[in-house]
């Protein structure tokens, strides 16, 4: 199962051709999704900084077809600088700004719809109405990022940020920004099916896996009249993809392409390699950006390194790279790029520390996912140091995330030598069990409606409350309905056929009405309901018998009642 493997039988030329078999069958999935994210910019630009800065700036932005120039520059002496500092090809406005002034900026938007305040007081000075008398600018040129508060980890389309003293990527980047004006067009990398979402339901807040990690701070919670809710900007987002693998539901899912389709090419590539006679196939995660530089640097990777290119590296996780293993590959390498946002990075490390968590239960060496620094040839062309799990195909029916996901870890299990115990995962990862507390729990079944995946169900006729550990995604949405505090979670991977299997986790005997001898509730409810109900004037003296009643009984001696003693109603 995992044996060292001969590096004397390894023929890199025929693993080359291997490789290059598969890049003629089979293609990586493009998506067919046409660009439906439309941006507009007039070239109405915004250049914040020190006026050591922004003048030589705007200078050499001058004339080169900008709609207008507002300078907001923090020395007060530019405030009027002579004719022979700025020309005026375009409309041109200049404001100092003090660096205090300049911390309260309050900057929000996109490409053609950027709103900038002044959050100077109890009333904010929205910049593009005082300055230019529009509703927004349409582009930024931020030379101040080190000073100013306003900073993203990924800057939304249309926010550029530079240092002036960097003389080599000045040009470069002055042409990239006076290019962005006009029309763009841009796919909506994403789509969100709620009905899977673990986010929130009654009112209570559970998975946010996806805005934790999100660079580029396109994801919000909505709140809503009662429930919150997902979205998604598409001007903001990026298609970084962390968001797709942190969900562990399959609520969102990314499009270019799809996580399924993904997996299917990357279990079709590696038969096909075998086929062709490939030996100890490593699969490769790389950008496509990444992949360009390599080819136009000349670098050609090892014969047996298949590369899966990606738009960028989060739209793969460890359910991705584990795939791959269960489907044969020796290992899985995680290629890093320069200028990866911080919430990437650190996304990356800790589905790298899942995949490893992962492979301990399971009884596999973790050394079989590694990430591999930038230009670092040695490590991506080295040969894997153990031979594929296997070589049988892996097909992947289910279309759910999770189902597909459960499938692969059972394919893993049977692979190595699972330890039956439940083994310590990263935070947040989502894997685990919940723990029930017969003595407070009463079978309302108000876990059952809030939880997101099949984890949880009712016992249908039998008041009973069962728990299948492989699809709970540990959201506590089921801990925090809970009106008896009785669901206590316990995070985990059990590496055991028990993940596999549904559990009773509580049951009782029905209570039955004690007018027609129907089963309605549980024991324990009905007591719970009496006690809480004891000092309830409605349900007074012999009133009280009508808590042991099922519904249809219940409304049949009310109105007994109300024959007997029409009065009685008045009296409550």
């Amino acid at each position: 199962m995992n044996q060292r493997i001969q590096l004397a039988s390894i023929d890199d030329q025929r693993n080359a051709e291997a490789r290059e078999t598969v890049r003629q069958r089979i293609s990586w999935p493009a998506n067919l999704t046409p660009a439906n994210v439309t941006y507009h910019s007039r070239g109405h630009a915004l250049l914040i900084g020190s006026a050591d800065d922004v003048y030589p700036a705007a200078r050499a932005l001058q004339g080169r077809g900008l709609a207008s120039l507002t300078l907001l520059v923090t020395e007060s002496e530019a405030n009027s600088p002579g004719d022979d500092t700025l020309g005026s090809s375009e409309p041109l406005v200049i404001q100092a700004f003090t660096r205090d002034q300049l911390s309260q900026l309050r900057i929000n938007g996109y490409l053609g719809a950027f709103s900038v305040q002044l959050d100077d007081g109890d009333s904010p000075l929205d910049l593009a109405r005082a300055l230019i008398e529009r509703d927004s600018f349409d582009l930024i040129l931020d030379l101040a990022a080190t000073t100013h508060t306003q900073r993203w980890e990924l800057p939304p389309p249309g926010y550029v940020v530079m240092q002036w003293q960097n003389v080599e990527q000045r040009s470069d980047t002055l042409d990239d920004f006076v290019g962005l004006v006009g029309e763009f067009d841009k796919p909506r990398y994403f789509q969100v099916n709620s009905d899977l979402c673990a986010h929130s339901t009654s009112g209570n807040i559970g998975c946010t896996r996806c805005l934790d990690v999100c660079p580029a701070d396109a994801i919000s919670s909505i709140q809503g009249r009662i429930e919150s809710h997902i979205e998604i900007d598409p001007f903001l987002c990026q298609g970084v993809g962390s968001c797709t693998s942190a969900c562990p539901t399959g609520a969102i899912e990314f499009r270019l392409p799809e996580t399924r389709r993904q997996q299917d090419t990357l279990s079709a590539w590696l038969a096909a390699y075998r086929e062709a006679g490939g030996q100890a196939p490593v699969l490769r995660f790389i950008t496509h950006d990444s992949q360009d530089a390599e080819r136009a640097a000349g670098e050609v990777p090892a014969g047996h390194i298949i590369d899966a290119p990606l738009e960028e590296l989060g739209a793969a996780g460890h359910d991705q790279w584990l795939t791959a293993l269960a489907a044969g590959a020796a290992e899985v390498r995680i290629q890093l790029h320069p200028e990866m946002p911080a919430r990437l990075s650190a996304f990356l490390l800790d589905q790298v520390a899942q995949a490893h968590a992962l492979l301990d239960a399971l009884g596999h060496d973790r050394a079989r996912v590694k990430l591999i620094e930038i230009a670092d040839g040695t490590a991506r062309d080295a040969l894997p140091a153990l031979t594929p799990l296997t070589e049988t195909s892996l097909s992947l029916p289910e279309p759910e995330k999770r189902a597909r996901l459960n499938r692969v870890l059972a394919r893993l299990a049977e692979l190595g030598n699972p330890s039956d115990e439940r083994a310590a995962v990263p935070v947040g990862a989502a894997y685990g069990a919940i723990q029930v507390d017969r003595d407070a729990c009463t079978l309302c079944h108000a876990c059952v409606s809030n939880c997101p995946t099949p984890a949880l169900k009712s016992g249908g006729n039998t008041p009973a409350l069962s728990f299948l550990e492989a699809d709970c995604v540990q959201c506590g949405l089921c801990e925090q309905a809970c009106p008896e505090n009785a669901i206590t979670l316990i995070p985990g991977f059990l590496a055991s056929n028990a993940r596999e299997t549904r559990q009773i986790c509580h049951e009782e005997a029905a209570f039955e009405c004690i007018s027609c001898g129907k089963p309605f509730a549980t024991v324990s409810t009905v007591a719970t309901i009496k006690q809480k109900l004891a000092n309830h004037p409605y349900f007074a003296g012999e009133a009280m018998i009508r808590l042991e009643m099922c519904e249809d009984c219940r409304v049949k001696d009310v109105w007994k009642t109300m024959i007997r003693d029409p009065d009685a109603q008045l009296k409550v």
